[in-house]
């Protein structure tokens, strides 16, 4: 079945309650399946994402992170359903950093996991640190699954965030009214500040 028929068809039919999406890579098939069937919304309380930036650049181009500038039509079509939205943007994962010595803490549990954890977070972390001279690789999609754990490990803001999906120069940055200086109305909460140890 295709990605965008299962999202739908697994919405309308769920008997539940609503449901999160925790969408971890672009926004295509979520944004393909509300403009199918708008009606999915109603079956959805909140939406998780990590995706965007504000303060801290982009990592595909100098103003996009990666899932909002490889889509940004879909993502724009995300931001604006009306349905509750949390982002983690570059901001805040670039916060929660996989360092040897945490690295080292999980190896320590001893278990089949956690050494398959700490050798996965190692191979990572080598490209990571190398590019943005940081400590220890960014953890960025497992923010949102912490979030919904452990929300009172992130600090938030509800601001408007825009996609920009015009320009040749900043494709798919994502403008977060952080200050409310455009007037827009607020549909996300942003997601600015990690307790990194908790995490």
């Amino acid at each position: 079945q295709h990605a965008v028929d299962f999202i739908v068809d697994s919405l309308l039919a769920t008997e539940d309650g609503p449901i999160t999406l925790v969408p971890t890579g672009p926004l295509t098939n979520i944004a393909m399946a509300i403009v199918k069937e708008p009606a999915i919304l109603d079956a959805v309380d909140r939406i998780v994402l990590m995706g965007g930036a504000m303060r801290e650049g982009g990592n595909q181009s100098p103003s996009a992170e990666f899932k909002i500038m490889v889509d940004p039509h879909a993502a724009h079509v995300v931001f604006e359903c009306g349905t509750p939205i949390v982002a983690m943007g570059l901001d805040v994962t670039h916060q929660v950093l996989s360092t040897p010595e945490r690295i080292d803490r999980i190896r320590a549990l001893g278990n089949e996991a956690a050494v398959a954890t700490a050798d996965m977070l190692e191979f990572y972390n080598r490209h990571d640190m190398e590019k943005y001279g940081m400590p220890g690789g960014p953890l960025h999609d497992p923010c949102t699954v912490a979030w919904l754990l452990r929300p009172e490990l992130f600090k938030s803001k509800r601001c408007n965030v825009a996609v920009e999906m015009a320009s040749e120069v900043t494709l798919g940055h994502t403008a977060v009214d952080f200050w409310g200086v455009t007037g827009r109305p607020e549909n996300t909460e942003w997601v600015y500040e990690a307790d990194a140890d908790g995490f």
